[in-house]
């Protein structure tokens, strides 16, 4: 299974990233960091269609499980993550055959905070976005990390998480 890593945080050495470091150890995914992409918010009229949205999302199709990654930052996603979300309407408008590619892929989550929990509402956009593309959403992993001394938990979250994807059912 080829998997890649979306991660989205304004900390590129921050608790998401370590996650997201661990995560790779276990399943040789490849990580694409929104900080190295120059990505515009959605346009109606579509004229940042020459941005790295849509050569991403077509290196993206190439792969069967797509990680979104990001820490909670007010019971959300990154800001980061966010604007790859909105440009997801291009999918749907101009890009529409790209789109239908993602049909049949898998996606979860991988987050960082924190709260001990997450909001429901924290996942909801992505398991939305995911069902209205027609892909399956697996779940979330998710690390609270309170102090240097949940750092240690990172692997196993990481470890979850993969096996998660890979049997298709979640445990938190």
């Amino acid at each position: 299974m080829k998997v890649a890593v979306i991660l989205g945080t304004s900390r590129g050495d921050g608790n998401t990233r370590k996650l997201v470091d661990e995560f790779s150890v276990f399943s040789d995914a490849k990580v694409f960091d929104l900080a190295d992409y120059d990505m515009s918010f959605y346009d109606y009229e579509h004229h940042n269609k020459g941005d790295d949205f849509l050569p991403l999302m077509r290196e993206l199709v190439a792969f069967d499980h797509i990680v979104y990654a990001t820490p909670l930052y007010w019971y959300s996603m990154s800001a980061q993550l966010k604007v790859f979300f909105d440009r997801i309407s291009d999918l749907l408008t101009i890009e529409k055959d790209l789109g239908r590619e993602f049909k049949g892929k898998s996606a979860s989550m991988l987050a960082t905070g924190h709260n001990e929990n997450y909001p429901d509402c924290f996942v909801k956009p992505i398991e939305l976005t995911t069902e209205y593309l027609k892909m399956e959403f697996k779940g979330i992993g998710y690390a609270s990390v309170q102090s240097d001394n949940d750092l240690m938990t990172l692997s196993k979250v990481a470890m979850q998480s993969f096996e998660t994807i890979t049997r298709g059912e979640f445990a938190y």
